[in-house]
């Protein structure tokens, strides 16, 4: 485990579908988007504590031809429009479009480092923001995220449902 620096940033990754959003299974479209209960209010509570909101998410429906990485670029940017109009924002999107059986053979890998339960996505958070991951939390809703968490140092709270804001406020910690 890392040892902290004084200025490191702490952070709230999030998985996305079964988390933030509803999971319909393969959700990359607008079309096909819904927020869970709570889950704009948690991410504007995020902001106002000063850290970060980042979510990291495995996207097989990329890789398995079912959207483009163009269609959920645009449905993170209308996210990301949606929680300007609460005053609230994403820091970062880090997405893992890769899976053994793609029929997009570009994103076909047996096993990769982004692909959770492996920690890359939180990895590269950590470095890319210069983040504190033991004062950080991963909020998920599958054991691969619990591990993912676990490998990357970071804590991880299992979110099963309900409303994310109420959830989160119990979670929460002093930065």
């Amino acid at each position: 485990m890392r040892e902290a620096v004084k200025d490191q940033r702490t952070a709230v990754f999030f998985d996305r579908d079964g988390v933030l959003n509803v999971d319909y299974g393969y959700v990359g479209e607008l079309e096909r988007f819904e927020w869970i209960p709570g889950a704009r209010q948690a991410i504007a509570a995020v902001n106002r504590a000063g850290r970060l909101a980042i979510v990291i998410t495995n996207q097989s429906g990329v890789a398995r031809g079912m959207f483009s990485e163009a269609d959920m670029n645009r449905l993170h940017a209308a996210m990301q429009a949606d929680l300007a109009t609460i005053g609230a924002r994403i820091d970062a999107f880090y997405i893992c479009p890769y899976h053994a059986d793609a029929l997009v053979p570009a994103f076909r890998h047996p096993d990769h480092p982004d692909r959770k339960p492996n920690p890359g996505m939180i990895l590269r958070a950590i470095a890319d923001w210069d983040i504190d991951p033991n004062r950080s939390m991963l909020i998920g809703d599958k054991e691969s995220d619990m591990e993912a968490a676990r490998r990357a140092g970071v804590s991880g709270l299992l979110f099963e449902d309900g409303d994310l804001a109420a959830f989160l406020a119990g979670a929460m910690v002093p930065k």
